[in-house]
């Protein structure tokens, strides 16, 4: 029952639940730029990290050049440059997670969310667009910088679990699974 009334309430909001809930406590930790709704910010956040992954196999040599010119005292070469394919992997990891809760939060929506997605996205991945217009050094000394905002992660988790809970609150009226074995009531004298 607490399920129909989670549903009639999701029904009866002015926005969906999953997509437009109030923002998460991060909202002041999120980017400037950055979209204020959840599902907004991890499709920027998408982008974002996806421009940065792009940008990888060009900024590499520079990156090489850079950590071998300025040796920490004491550390190899290999072992600085293993971190950036250990930053790859995440990412990769951080890439499949927020496409995870797109989908999630679109399948919860009432309404069609990826088109707001892909603005967001494309927004988030504009912030690589000057990448063009740099120098290779000064555009390897950003990407060597660069961190996803904690807010990304936090607020992918947050959203996911939220569209997750809705998702499950609409199918009240599914039918229900025949292999289920029935529930039994006491007999009646």
């Amino acid at each position: 029952m607490s399920a129909l009334l989670l549903a009639l309430a999701l029904l009866t909001a002015d926005d969906s639940a999953a997509a437009t809930a109030a923002p998460t406590q991060q909202a002041a930790a999120r980017p400037p730029g950055a979209p204020t709704d959840d599902y907004g910010l991890v499709a920027w956040c998408y982008g974002t990290l996806r421009g940065y992954m792009e940008l990888h196999d060009q900024v590499m040599p520079e990156v090489t050049r850079i950590e071998s010119t300025y040796r920490r005292p004491g550390s190899k070469l290999s072992d600085d440059l293993a971190v950036y394919d250990q930053m790859q992997r995440q990412g990769k990891k951080s890439l499949a997670a927020f496409a995870r809760t797109m989908e999630a939060a679109e399948k919860a929506s009432l309404k069609p969310l990826n088109a707001q997605g892909a603005v967001a996205m494309q927004k988030g991945r504009s912030i690589w667009a000057a990448a063009g217009n740099v120098s290779k050094a000064r555009l390897a000394q950003e990407w060597m910088s660069w961190t996803l905002p904690a807010a990304c992660e936090t607020t992918a988790a947050s959203l996911e679990q939220r569209a997750k809970l809705a998702g499950t609150a609409f199918q009240v009226n599914a039918e229900p699974d025949p292999l289920a074995a029935p529930e039994s009531s006491p007999p009646t004298p």
